[in-house]
């Protein structure tokens, strides 16, 4: 599989995030933040050119188009992927660092192509907000699962079970490798376009992007069970009236709100 990577220069650490927003829209899975610059990675195949280069007109942006092949991406991460340490409560790092000592729960996660390594402030909110969560024996979906980062963070709070989806295949291989490496056995992986409805969960975790999210609402509310609590995250701080009125017109309420840089998590939970 080859990828297609953008990269834009010249903007500010606030116009990285809300292009970030908008790539993830577009369907881009992997993204790398330097000094006013931005590096943006998509399947080759979904591709649109025509999109990006509206969003670059649009913030006025230069922007360069380059072919990269799959192997190429774990040198590249292991040039700049480092340990994500949350409080004493997790901290995620890749097979060649050190272990982390001093915190409860510790992530193996090999750094590829997949979104979700603790270090883009969806995550990192989302696995903070989880630990407040009781995971004790409760049925558990992570729609959108990427590295499996927090399926495997679910087991290891002790989730009985944990239905992971995925659309993408580079992130369905990843999870994989990553679930084995971590000994997650009761995380079932699977490669989906949307959620089944066979089955209800106690807890719903949804880190992807803003339309995704609104398009599944009304599924992922009927896949609540009664005080089923829901954790939603990958969208803007512009974002959360959207929310907030989605959650509403699902019957789903509102519980709290976090925020990290533009980025909000927000918590909702089965009336």
């Amino acid at each position: 599989m080859k990828y297609i990577q953008v990269q834009f220069n010249g903007q500010t650490a606030v116009q990285n995030e809300m292009i970030i927003a908008m790539l993830a829209d577009m369907g881009f899975n992997g993204f790398e933040e330097g000094n006013h610059v931005l590096k943006a990675f998509i399947e080759e195949t979904k591709f649109d050119n025509g999109r990006v280069e509206a969003l670059a007109i649009i913030n006025d942006l230069p922007y360069t188009v380059s072919l990269i092949e799959q192997q190429n991406w774990n040198a590249l991460w292991e040039r700049s992927f480092k340990p994500v340490v949350i409080g004493a409560f997790a901290a995620v790092r890749a097979e060649f660092h050190e272990p982390v000592k001093n915190v409860l729960h510790e992530i193996i996660i090999t750094p590829k192509m997949s979104f979700g390594t603790g270090h883009h402030a969806t995550t990192h909110m989302m696995i903070e907000q989880m630990s407040s969560l009781d995971f004790t024996n409760k049925v558990v979906l992570d729609f959108g699962t990427g590295t499996g980062v927090l399926a495997i963070l679910a087991q290891k709070m002790g989730a009985g079970s944990v239905d992971a989806i995925d659309n993408d295949e580079w992130s369905i291989d990843n999870a994989r490798e990553n679930i084995a490496n971590n000994n997650a056995s009761h995380v079932t992986l699977q490669m989906a376009e949307t959620i089944a409805l066979n089955r209800k969960y106690d807890i719903i975790l949804a880190n992807i992007n803003l339309n995704v999210i609104l398009q599944n609402m009304p599924v992922i509310a009927k896949l609540c069970k009664p005080g089923a609590l829901i954790l939603l995250s990958g969208f803007l701080i512009s974002d959360e009236a959207a929310i907030k009125d989605a959650l509403h017109a699902n019957k789903i309420g509102f519980r709290s709100l976090v925020q990290q840089k533009d980025w909000i998590c927000v918590k909702g939970g089965q009336l």
